[in-house]
């Protein structure tokens, strides 16, 4: 009922425009509200992990979230499952969500090829954070990160639209696997499973890294 509450004024954002709403909209996409959960179902060296759940801002990047939700359900056939984290940088962050190639090159939206950066509301504001990885401006496809740091010097060139709920102790394991000079990890950090959790009464995080 909650999650329709919401649908309701986000349409009400967009055909009304008088003041107030205005306001209301503002108000609501700059929170960090998480409307939808997403698993990832880890393997770090061979061995399985565990779960890492995301949180995601369906209110403030709504095209975003449907095209990550519908890669990890694998909605159109293809997906996350059973795909690697190809880069991963100590310090930094884990990058995945190239199911064609594995290695930076490949994957892609529901929407196409690449879609256009939704918005730079929320910026990477410390460890957890889930954002869009691309190759310049308006490039989003299927790849994704998720930070181990705070990193204001990319905020505003990817959009971040999630944050990670349970399971920050397997990212930050999976952080430190050993990699070769390309970054690539030298054992694969592979994820065995993805899904969507049943619907949530939505609820705000804090803007801040998941200890």
């Amino acid at each position: 009922m909650a999650y329709r509450r919401l649908l309701l004024v986000l349409f009400l954002c967009v055909a009304l425009s008088d003041l107030r709403h205005r306001n209301l909209c503002q108000a609501i996409t700059e929170e960090a509200l998480v409307t939808d959960r997403v698993y990832l179902d880890l393997e770090i060296e061979g061995e399985p992990a565990g779960r890492v759940v995301i949180g995601l801002f369906g209110a403030t990047s709504p095209f975003t979230v449907r095209n990550f939700i519908a890669l990890a359900t694998h909605e159109y056939g293809f997906g996350y499952r059973d795909t690697i984290f190809h880069r991963i940088i100590s310090k930094f962050m884990m990058q995945g969500g190239d199911f064609t190639y594995s290695n930076g090159s490949g994957g892609y939206s529901i929407y196409g090829k690449y879609f256009n950066d939704e918005d730079f509301i929320m910026k990477h504001f410390g460890p957890g954070w889930v954002c869009m990885a691309n190759a310049g401006y308006d490039t989003n496809g299927s790849q994704f990160y998720i930070t181990v740091v705070k990193a204001p010097w990319i905020d505003g060139t990817h959009t971040c639209f999630g944050v990670v709920l349970k399971g920050m102790d397997l990212v930050y394991k999976a952080s430190e696997t050993a990699t070769d000079q390309r970054d690539r990890p030298v054992q694969p950090v592979k994820i065995l499973d993805s899904g969507s959790l049943p619907s949530i009464e939505p609820f705000v995080v804090e803007k801040k890294g998941v200890e």
